[in-house]
């Protein structure tokens, strides 16, 4: 019981897993939460910005702009990801009876979002808790054209990241011992994007 709750600290705790796993799995998750659909359990945003305190404090020894463009292409390669699974089982998705992890609101919401906004929502459904893991999937399965999506999804990813991490790579140059009050920064940019979100829940419900 001990180390399954040693396990769940790290999962949820976005420092301690940037710190457990490295820049491999940092970049292996940034994947998974932006186009695989049961990606959306990972914090992506709180991801990015621990990501940046630690980079910028030179704990992840990693170059700024290699860790920027790295997180890029995860980014973007996740979403890839998601559009041709939509296109191969997005529709099934519908029809997937609610698990313990995945509930079709999540991606009636999301569907909801992607209608009013089009190809807008691969922009702005980056900053989006669930929403960003979902709306790739919809493109697919709605058959947007590759060159219309990839335009979207690669000014998404950039925006996403070259917004987020430069912010806590900021943190960690400028405060001192930033990484050992990452946590507060990490809860700050959560509430964040919670706001983005509920502000997000907010329209689709609108449009019911």
């Amino acid at each position: 019981m001990e180390a399954l709750n040693d396990f769940l600290d790290v999962l949820i705790n976005s420092e301690k897993l940037i710190r457990a796993g490295g820049f491999a799995l940092l970049i292996l998750i940034i994947y998974l939460e932006t186009g695989v659909f049961f990606g959306f359990i990972f914090a992506g945003d709180s991801l990015l910005f621990s990501a940046g305190i630690l980079c910028g404090t030179a704990i992840l020894k990693i170059p700024f702009l290699g860790l920027l463009f790295a997180l890029t292409g995860a980014a973007i390669a996740g979403s890839l990801t998601g559009y041709y699974s939509g296109k191969v089982i997005g529709k099934r998705l519908f029809t997937r009876d609610d698990s313990w992890f995945f509930k079709k609101r999540y991606l009636e919401k999301s569907r909801i979002f992607y209608g009013k906004y089009g190809g807008i929502s691969l922009i702005a459904g980056r900053f989006i808790w669930i929403v960003r893991t979902f709306v790739p999937i919809l493109a697919g399965t709605t058959d947007m054209s590759f060159r219309k999506f990839n335009l979207f999804n690669v000014a998404g990813a950039f925006l996403w990241v070259w917004t987020i991490v430069p912010l806590g790579y900021l943190a960690g140059r400028l405060i001192p011992k930033a990484s050992d009050h990452i946590l507060w920064f990490v809860f700050l940019i959560t509430l964040i994007a919670l706001a983005i979100l509920i502000r997000g829940i907010y329209k689709v419900v609108r449009l019911k």
